[in-house]
């Protein structure tokens, strides 16, 4: 069997923000893919802004360096469980992955999540321990959790032999020893041991041709562009191939473009051989997990699984008294064509329409996956209203199934009480318990996704800040009974439009805390504030104190007002409860209720409260 010993395919997975990005940044320059005046950003393969505002890797990036006669094709993976639709796809384009672990935080939910992909693709690990330099770094111990953890994903025997590299990916050094202070000035072990055990491609290019689509993109000038692997034979230009779809139908066309990756650009190539990773261009409608081979030759790949979506909001055109003052686009028709767009490369995503002209279901794969959607809108001058989070019920064996988190906490020793009894509420179930001694504690639940809507601001007021929470998807299972989370505070409803001011602010401060600042402009219906208690009040915040000639023999004290509480997009979305909506606009993010007028709104409930009495 002949192998095509210049290559090596790897991917790189990690929790988020345990240093792969910057990891890859180090091996891009050591190889010398950069020209030595080429200014290159931190964190280069995150390309999108919000991927650079959060540190988070949010689409799969592909990069190529050049170590002596070894070309070595790098996939940079989201670390978020939300993306993990992703992580499975890429595990089939590749040969082997470096699992990057933080030599202080150990193995974390994602870690496991990323793992358990590669693992199921019998594929072959190096374990490398990133931020040695760390203070209170535990090398030693990370590597006997690794070891556990591999046994625990039912590793096989050949994968529990991973070769252990320790690193310090924003120093950009390395070395086999777990000793900080013998770390090597560069990351040559590293690039070692990829070459060293890395399994080369099978050289197989004379048989007829496969090649297999794992990612899309999007481009304006070429369209839909398909990135994967050719498994098997060779791919020019000009050529005449077959798409064998995944419904079983079979689409000729001829390839117009092959890109190759060769640093962060892409570049035309005229053709690529069995173990390449490329980019073909050239046909409509080609989708993720489609295959392409000669038409005389037709034999499809196994189709590649997708993750399902578990959440889903409805997106509406927004109809609030302050519509289109910020926005480019307000239009339904821009709205639909933006989402559609977004079906171009998403294949995790869901966009269904309704009854209503101006309304559609989007389903994600959590609420990260749908606020980023949301984020990158608004960026783009879109205006639209949203409705809270839903999780999407399945049907199975005709039990009715929700969506089941593993939910990861660490917390301080002396919060574990809150925490416990906070998930119980939720309908949570402990699965494991443990304390190292160091103070803190690590607490491992089975919560239903719904039970984890709205919780974080929860969690981060009962930690005071100092808890760590990761989560990700575990199963659908029946669902629980009750009331499962939402928000149990009510909330402060302006009755009245106009700018909000500091006297009226302070005549309800008492009652709650508000959402916004004084001058702000406010509509009737929109919601100000949350309510100390359980159900919702209507307040005037546009007050102003009348001047008179007589003075007070008190005199007036200077009032100093509560700072309000500005939330982000996430907070606001995990917030809204049934009857309210997000609106989100270029500039703002506002809450409001769907019912602007309170009578109506009361109409309504009355007329709710006598349905479920009869």
């Amino acid at each position: 069997m002949k192998l095509r010993e210049d290559l090596r395919n790897i991917a790189i997975i990690a929790h988020v923000d345990h240093g792969k990005t910057t990891m890859v940044d180090q091996l891009l320059k050591q190889a010398g893919t950069f020209r030595t005046n080429e200014h290159v950003e931190e964190r280069a393969m995150d390309s999108n802004d919000i991927e650079r505002e959060r540190g988070i890797t949010i689409l799969a990036k592909n990069t190529a360096i050049q170590y002596k006669d070894t070309r070595i094709n790098i996939l940079d993976t989201p670390g978020h469980a939300d993306f993990g639709g992703e992580v499975e796809r890429i595990m089939k384009m590749v040969d082997g992955v470096l699992l990057i672990v933080d030599a202080y935080e150990g193995c974390m939910p994602q870690t496991r999540f990323v793992l358990k992909k590669a693992l199921e693709q019998k594929i072959t690990p190096i374990v490398v321990v990133n931020k040695i330099d760390r203070d209170f770094a535990r090398p030693e111990e990370v590597v006997d959790e690794v070891l556990d953890l591999f046994i625990e994903l039912g590793a096989n025997e050949e994968q529990l032999e991973f070769p252990v590299i320790y690193a310090s990916g924003i120093n950009g050094t390395a070395s086999t020893d777990p000793d900080p202070s013998k770390q090597d000035d560069n990351m040559q072990s590293l690039y070692d041991a990829i070459v060293e055990h890395i399994p080369a491609p099978i050289d197989n290019r004379d048989e007829p041709l496969q090649f297999q689509v794992s990612l899309l993109d999007y481009n304006d000038y070429v369209g839909r562009i398909g990135i994967g692997r050719v498994f098997r034979g060779t791919i020019h230009v000009g050529q005449q191939v077959a798409l064998m779809k995944q419904d079983g139908s079979v689409k000729q066309f001829r390839v117009t473009k092959i890109f190759g990756f060769f640093g962060l650009k892409r570049q035309e190539i005229q053709e690529a051989h069995a173990g390449d990773l490329i980019a073909l261009s050239g046909m409509e409608d080609i989708n993720v997990g489609e295959t392409v081979c000669p038409v005389e030759h037709q034999e499809a790949l196994p189709v590649l699984h997708i993750d399902e979506p578990t959440l889903q909001m409805t997106f509406l055109v927004n109809n609030s008294p302050f519509a289109g003052r910020e926005g480019k686009y307000l239009t339904s028709r821009k709205i639909e064509e933006r989402l559609r767009a977004q079906l171009q490369t998403d294949v995790s995503l869901r966009v269904d329409n309704t009854d209503s002209p101006d309304a559609w279901i989007v389903s994600g794969r959590g609420e990260l996956h749908l606020s980023i959607l949301i984020e990158n809108m608004r960026r783009e001058g879109y205006e639209l209203q949203v409705s809270k989070p839903e999780v999407i019920v399945r049907e199975i064996d005709g039990v009715r199934c929700e969506p089941i988190e593993r939910v990861q906490i660490d917390v301080p020793e002396e919060h574990t009480g809150a925490i416990m009894e906070s998930i119980g509420a939720r309908k949570g179930e402990m699965l494991d318990m443990i304390n190292n001694g160091s103070g803190q504690v690590r607490l491992i639940f089975n919560v239903p996704a719904r039970g984890l809507i709205g919780y974080s601001t929860e969690f981060l007021t009962l930690t005071r800040g100092y808890g760590i929470i990761n989560h990700t998807f575990d199963s659908y299972q029946p669902m629980a009974q009750g009331q499962v989370g939402g928000r149990r505070q009510g909330v402060l409803v302006s009755m009245e439009s106009g700018k909000s001011s500091t006297y009226g602010i302070m005549q309800v401060e008492d009652r709650g805390i508000i959402f916004v600042e004084a001058g702000t402009e406010i509509y009737e219906g929109m919601i100000v504030g949350e309510h100390t208690r359980e159900n919702d009040i209507t307040v005037n915040i546009t007050k102003v104190k009348h001047a008179t000639n007589i003075r007070s023999a008190n005199k007036d004290q200077t009032a100093t007002m509560k700072k309000p509480r500005i939330m982000t997009l996430e907070e606001a979305l995990e917030y809204l409860n049934e009857d309210e909506y997000c609106e989100i606009t270029p500039e703002t993010i506002r809450l409001r209720k769907k019912i602007l007028d309170k009578s109506e709104r009361e109409r309504v409930a009355k007329k709710k409260k006598l349905a479920e009495i009869s």
